[in-house]
């Protein structure tokens, strides 16, 4: 079940998908995923470490992806008695031709602080990335409550 999101969720099954093309899609993402964090009954810390991580990874969809477009599906998860959010962040923009290099801290290719991807990854409890070149960039998150 995909619910845009103009329709927030009302359920922890609803997946919300936000199209990523511009800086109010932002916005749009740091607020879905912290009302996802709110149902899945996130803390404070594991709200702000999600939050934070998804919206690296929607900035690295505006800066790197062709035309700067992509998507984030961002859902409540649970696996047994934990609950969390996962979301995932993918774009057809060129991919990362050196992944190794890319997910070491401080590596950027535009003069950034290059914390992006190894910070997103660090924040999280699961990450997973998958690119190439020609392919586009695909990100998975998931932070679980403690």
């Amino acid at each position: 079940m995909t619910i845009f999101v103009d329709n927030p969720p009302a359920d922890l099954s609803a997946v919300t998908t936000v199209t990523i093309d511009g800086e109010a899609d932002l916005l749009r993402v740091r607020s879905t995923m912290r009302d996802c964090a709110h149902r899945a009954g996130l803390g404070l810390t594991a709200t702000t470490k999600v939050v934070t991580a998804g919206s690296e990874l929607a900035r690295n969809i505006l800066r790197y992806a062709t035309g700067g477009q992509g998507v984030a599906s961002i859902e409540a998860a649970s696996s047994g008695p934990r609950t969390g959010v996962r979301a995932v962040f993918a774009d057809r923009g060129p991919g990362i031709a050196d992944l190794d290099l890319a997910m070491r801290s401080g590596y950027s290719t535009v003069g950034s602080l290059g914390l992006g991807l190894p910070g997103s990854r660090r924040l999280v409890d699961e990450f997973a990335i998958d690119s190439a070149p020609g392919r586009g960039t695909r990100v998975e998150i998931c932070q679980w409550n403690r």
